[in-house]
């Protein structure tokens, strides 16, 4: 005889309609997951502000490096849709090749340059994007810590310290530095993935494999976008994947036996680990081709050297910071390069991090092993300050590791420091929480008001005074001219305002101004010093430039100071004034 179904309760009368529904979208909304989404984004909007303000008239940082990076956005998207095979040769450096190339490409957010053309779209895509890329780094953080162990409270400190830290706020300028919320998250998807934290250790019935592909693609997304920050992001995988490997030996060989791990997992990680590895030489291929055709292009040591940081530079913030900002600023006219040496992770950071040393909800062990790991990056991270040379230490692997000797800034290692220290703090205030958890009445109720006070904290010295000027607009001949295009003066980052300003049809041009410069770039500032005469004319007509744009209100100081007064006659070249700039007909 079949048991009986359990009845069913007759819908009643008054119980709205849609009501499962909306207990349902209750429910999402409700989830930690979505609630860290959404805080993450609150948080990225109200601490960059006022970046959404004026979002198609101004850009936070500076009208420098945000303009051109403006534009890598744009022309990513753009030879994605129209010509994808030309990629990697942009519309600047003209006649050059590989010239995206030339600096970190921010390839990962072509997708973005889909959405809208012309200049005011490229200006406002830069802002959102600038914001949302806060947003990840907090959510990938938040994840990370989460996945080692961590409760909520935590993990939120620990996504707000690493994301908000106050060193950060120096590179307001720098996208390709701000953008690292991919590393977090995809080391929480592959731990994840793996059924493994800091305090369950490897779970195999927590595999997933879904999330270990998941993992790999994100980060090969995060190298996507550059090797500034993704060199040593892969190298750090690839460190990682060795450690994992000898675990897993050494404990089949102490066991006797092979301990759990699938074929599933270990397919998920050779699909994602090859494509990770794939994309990774993709992209390095196409820098590879720009020292293949510029030989001696390389930059030696001595700009490493330049660039490295004191012991002193961990405890000095950066001017842009609302909070410390003024207070350091004694101890930053001290630093050679301000910009690049002002590494505070964060004072509130820093102490609760100490805690988690001794007050832990991770075991000693992992203690220790993060401890180590902090320090060991932060002594990277003085370059050539440690033991006088850097060798051994941040030059050792500059001579020795495929492509590190291209990373010049030693001191943006502190995205590693910082992301220990968030883990130690979220181990503090994890067990702070438990604690609180065990007490009664009053006590406990003034001990959880009172461990919010360090989330406050940490919010607190990541509020910025990041300078937000407009953007600078094209002149009306701009449009005028025919491409290719040489724009008078070539020097300087006015230069970054072209390129941006050619997101408006496209035109190719001779100028550009990036981490590399090739060698026409000097023939041609050398050759057009005496425009508009014969040999220059026939110089630029050589190269294919139909155009030449000389802007007068840039003139002064530059070597092209008093170029529109010169005659034209003879010269088989036309000159026009078009709204207080000159174009030349070649």
């Amino acid at each position: 005889m079949e048991s009986a179904a359990p009845p069913i309760a007759p819908e009643t009368a008054d119980e709205p309609e849609g009501g499962p529904r909306r207990a349902l979208v209750w429910r999402v909304l409700r989830h930690e997951w979505t609630l860290a989404v959404l805080g993450g984004l609150l948080l990225a909007v109200v601490l960059t502000w006022p970046t959404l303000k004026h979002p198609a008239s101004t850009i936070p940082g500076d009208i420098g490096d945000p303009t051109v990076q403006s534009w890598q956005i744009a022309w990513g998207g753009h030879a994605l849709l129209t010509d994808p095979l030309s990629l990697w040769h942009s519309n600047t450096f003209y006649p050059e090749r590989y010239t995206y190339a030339y600096t970190d490409s921010l390839l990962g957010y072509a997708p973005a340059g889909f959405i809208g053309s012309g200049l005011d779209a490229t200006i406002v895509r830069y802002n959102i994007m600038y914001v949302l890329l806060y947003a990840l780094a907090f959510i990938g953080a938040y994840a990370l810590v989460r996945q080692l162990g961590a409760g909520r409270l935590g993990a939120a400190v620990a996504g707000v310290a690493w994301a908000f830290s106050p060193w950060r706020l120096a590179h307001g300028g720098h996208m390709n530095i701000l953008s690292t919320g991919g590393i977090a998250l995809s080391l929480a998807m592959l731990a994840r993935g793996h059924g493994w934290s800091l305090t369950g250790g490897y779970q195999p019935d927590k595999r997933r494999p879904g999330w270990v592909v998941a993992g790999w693609l994100t980060a090969a997304w995060q190298v996507s976008l550059g090797f500034a920050i993704g060199l040593p992001f892969v190298y750090f995988l690839a460190g990682a994947c060795l450690v994992a490997a000898g675990t897993y030996a050494f404990s089949w060989w102490r066991k006797k036996a092979r301990p759990p791990f699938g074929r599933r997992l270990l397919v998920a990680n050779l699909v994602g680990g090859s494509l990770f590895g794939l994309v990774t030489i993709s992209i390095a291929m196409a820098y590879l081709k720009v020292t293949e055709l510029n030989p001696g292009s390389k930059r030696g040591l001595e700009w490493t050297i330049m660039f490295s940081p004191p012991v002193k530079a961990f405890l000095t913030a950066p001017a842009e910071s609302w909070l410390w900002g003024e207070r350091h600023a004694a101890a930053r006219e001290q630093l050679t390069w301000p910009p690049e040496m002002a590494l505070l992770p964060g004072v509130c950071l820093i102490v609760l991090a100490a805690a988690g040393l001794f007050f832990s909800v991770f075991s000693l062990r992992h203690r220790i092993v993060l401890a180590v790991a902090t320090v060991g990056t932060a002594l990277l991270a003085l370059g050539a300050t440690l033991g006088g040379d850097g060798d051994p230490g941040y030059i050792t692997l500059s001579k020795h590791l495929p492509g590190w000797d291209a990373l010049r800034t030693p001191g943006r290692l502190m995205i590693w420091t910082s992301l220990l220290l968030a883990i130690l703090a979220a181990g503090a205030i994890t067990e702070a929480v438990r604690n609180a958890g065990r007490l009664k009445g009053v006590g406990r109720a003034v001990a959880r008001v009172a461990l919010v006070i360090p989330l406050l904290l940490v919010i607190g010295e990541g509020v910025n005074k990041t300078a937000h000027p407009a953007v600078p607009q094209p002149p009306a001949a701009f449009a005028q001219a025919r491409e290719p295009l040489l724009v008078l003066p070539a020097t300087g980052l006015i230069e970054l305002h072209y390129m941006m300003w050619t997101v408006d049809g496209w035109p190719r041009i001779a100028n550009g101004l990036a981490g590399f410069e090739p060698a026409t770039q000097a023939q041609t500032r050398a050759a057009t010093v005496t425009f508009p005469d014969q040999a220059s004319i026939a110089y630029l007509r050589g190269l294919g430039v139909k155009d030449v744009l000389v802007l007068p209100d840039y003139l002064p100081g530059t070597p092209w100071d008093g170029v529109p007064s010169r005659p034209v006659d003879g010269l088989g070249i036309t000159r026009e004034d078009i709204g207080g700039a000159v174009l030349y007909r070649l």
